[in-house]
């Protein structure tokens, strides 16, 4: 009996030096341990210890002559884009369809032109259908839920359906910008396109610029609304403001508001001002930013813009545009080649003079044509410099401004999203930072609050 005693004294003293919640602590932490080992041989590191980060793209891509070729190119770039790990692509404003940079349209206050009118009709054949109606069908145009024509596959002219396509292809998640026609109006749009759910949403820039307000109508505020998706365990709040909605301060909040942690603004402004806003958004809305816009010279203008003409045999392929400048049908000989206003101008011979029988000066001024020949200085000018860029959430520069890199500019970027609520230690605009007790905001049409 002593000796049962005894020993349950001594099984005692070792209880209480290795009591039991250290025996369940060890077995946790083996279990933890397991668990880890596990996962990361399969890849993914447990959710807890899941990296935030993505990586970022921004292409400095412009418009070519055809919707299809600009499409070709954009897949090309997303290809590319792939091939270097990049999560998500922002491509320019107005990239599909074209940016009407230089163009007038014949218009002047209180008259419009018959050829400013066909110059509009051609930019109008070139903008993309997605299928959406002129209000602006929200969700539903997200779900498919539009009623289809007899006989058709799909809604619009199978632009979103390639863009689809595309992103499912390469994984990568794009957002472009792009000229969307609908029912007899045109609108500056941006479309966000999931590999796994196709496009999740779209947004219509509500207020254009100057002269942007000649040929796009105004899209709903609605249409601000951030979007949401997970790439790689990492949760993406996103939403895009389009060029100078950025300087509109009640727009930028509006987006700030729904807690965005990656801000989209593709662009048409090539101002060296353009970065310092792009920086003030960044700070201000503890958010990453990209900003990516075209860089083109004017030879390089969509024949719409232009007036010249591509070949008709592949629409996938841009050929050299023809000259639009009268010619006769025998090239002319020349005595006096001049430059002036960046032409050059030659003078026919005295022969010819004769044979049209032209004797003055005046009736020889009148013959001037302009020469064929290779691109002129003015041809090689940079109607838009570029200027695309990518912003932390402290308003540091990560990458660019990219300025006159007209092909193959692209931006990449490693970003950590905890980066975004790092910088919330000490400004949230919309919340600790905002005294909404005393400031409100409201936008018709649209949940300010944070999507889910």
């Amino acid at each position: 009996m002593a000796g049962e005693v005894g020993s349950r004294l001594e099984d005692s003293d070792d209880l209480a030096q290795e009591p039991p919640f250290a025996l369940l602590l060890i077995h946790h932490l083996e279990i933890i341990l397991s668990l880890y080992c596990t996962s990361t041989s399969r890849g993914y590191p447990p959710a807890a210890i899941m990296p935030q980060t993505l990586k970022l793209a921004v292409s400095q891509s412009h418009t070519l002559s055809t919707l299809a070729a600009t499409l070709e190119s954009l897949k090309a770039t997303t290809q590319e884009a792939a091939r270097e790990g990049v999560d998500l692509i922002l491509f320019p404003e107005a990239y599909l369809g074209g940016y009407p940079r230089t163009c007038n349209f014949g218009a002047a206050v209180g008259a419009r032109s018959d050829d400013g009118k066909e110059q509009f009709l051609q930019y109008f054949k070139s903008a993309v259908d997605l299928g959406d109606t002129p209000r602006g069908a929200g969700d539903e145009w997200v779900d498919r839920e539009l009623e289809v024509g007899k006989g058709k596959e799909y809604r619009g002219d199978g632009t979103r359906e390639y863009l689809e396509r595309v992103a499912r292809e390469t994984g990568v998640f794009i957002v472009t910008g792009l000229t969307e026609r609908s029912g007899g109006s045109l609108y500056c749009s941006v479309v966000y396109v999931c590999p796994r759910l196709g496009c999740i949403g779209k947004r219509r820039k509500v207020m254009p610029t100057g002269s942007e307000r000649l040929v796009w109508a105004q899209g709903s505020p609605s249409t601000l609304r951030a979007v949401t998706t997970t790439i790689k365990g990492v949760n993406l709040t996103m939403a895009a403001a389009i060029c100078w909605e950025n300087y509109m301060p009640l727009l930028r909040y509006s987006l700030y508001s729904q807690n965005v942690n990656l801000y989209l603004a593709p662009t048409a402004d090539a101002r060296d001002a353009w970065l310092s806003l792009m920086r003030t958004v960044g700070c201000e809305g503890r958010t990453f930013v990209l900003s990516a816009n075209m860089c083109v010279k004017r030879k390089n203008l969509p024949d719409w813009i232009t007036g010249k003409k591509s070949s008709p045999t592949d629409a996938n392929n841009v050929s050299k545009p023809e000259s639009t400048a009268p010619r006769s049908h025998a090239r002319r000989r020349s005595t006096l080649t001049v430059t002036a206003e960046k032409h050059e101008l030659v003078l026919p011979t005295a022969d010819e003079h004769a044979a049209n029988g032209n004797t003055s000066l005046a009736d020889s001024l009148s013959q001037i044509a302009i020469a064929d020949g290779p691109s002129s200085s003015a041809d090689e000018e940079y109607v838009s410099r570029g200027g695309s860029c990518i912003v932390g959430p402290q308003g540091d520069v990560l990458k660019g401004p990219l300025w006159e890199v007209e092909e193959g500019g692209l931006l990449i970027v490693d970003a950590d999203f905890e980066d975004c609520e790092r910088g919330r230690l000490d400004l949230d605009v919309a919340g600790s930072y905002s005294r909404n007790d005393a400031f409100h905001l409201e936008v018709d049409g649209l949940d300010l609050d944070p999507p889910q």
